[in-house]
């Protein structure tokens, strides 16, 4: 096993590679990678935050892309090409191929598509494996929180470990995504709930046997995740009943009261 340390680490070549700081206050833990805002943080709500991603981040970005576009229906435009050498993949091709999956298929489908990419990621038994390293403990919890901070940056941005209460227990089991990179740049609220939100809460709590509850805010499109703490069934959760983006989503239905991927 390979023990991490979460200390400021930045990888460079002719290019930089990767960069990243973290930054300890209180019982808060956070690392902030990538960002190239000059305020170091994400843009406020209605901009898009400038990321500068380095080698490893585009190379998860390139392998979820291909993963992806296994399941994704057909490029529409003469213009746009199909297929992209390893190296020109970035953040818009893996949004770009979440997008072309959900053409076509209900919710369900959608989130059974994400189940199929995440278990091609892992080796054979890996999560029968997770299920003996990590039980559903108030340690398995907090070991996890702790690894996604600094793992999932890439796709959801800058993160932080924060304290919650799980089942009357105060733990550090929560992850507080400041602004989640994939809903802005996809401004969806179908592709967050869908393709994110739901699969990745069955993955962890149906195949890891590890409860993780999402809980996505779409005022300011920052999201906590709650290891530790099992989902509510789809009809019982909040976002079932979310409206579109009207303003910057390209498939919203302004007149609908709830987004038409989420009634799929």
């Amino acid at each position: 096993m390979v023990v991490l340390s979460f200390q400021p680490v930045q990888f460079t070549t002719p290019q930089q590679l990767s960069y990243c700081k973290t930054s300890t206050t209180g019982y808060r833990t956070s690392v902030r990678c990538g960002i190239a805002e000059p305020s170091g943080v994400p843009a406020p709500m209605g901009q898009k935050t400038k990321y500068n991603d380095g080698f490893f981040e585009k190379a998860f970005m390139t392998l979820f892309a291909r993963k992806m576009k296994r399941f994704a229906a057909p490029v529409k435009s003469k213009n746009e090409i199909e297929e992209k050498k390893w190296w020109e993949y970035d953040y818009e091709s893996f949004v770009d191929a979440s997008k072309r999956v959900m053409q076509g298929r209900s919710r369900i489908q959608q989130q059974q598509v994400v189940r199929e990419v995440l278990l091609s990621m892992l080796p054979p038994g890996a999560p029968a494996q997770f299920r003996k390293l990590f039980p559903p403990t108030k340690w398995a919890a907090e070991f996890n929180a702790a690894l996604t901070v600094p793992f999932f940056h890439w796709l959801v941005g800058p993160s932080e470990v924060i304290e919650v209460e799980v089942e009357g227990v105060k733990q550090r089991s929560g992850v507080r995504i400041k602004k989640c990179r994939y809903l802005e740049n996809s401004g969806c609220v179908g592709m967050c709930v869908n393709m994110c939100k739901f699969p990745t809460q069955d993955f962890f709590t149906n195949e890891f046997g590890l409860p993780l509850t999402m809980i996505p805010n779409f005022e300011d499109m920052s999201c906590d995740m709650v290891y530790g703490q099992v989902p509510p069934p789809f009809e019982e959760d909040p976002v079932s009943k979310q409206p579109c983006f009207t303003d910057i989503c390209s498939i919203a239905n302004p007149s609908a009261t709830v987004c038409p991927k989420l009634q799929a």
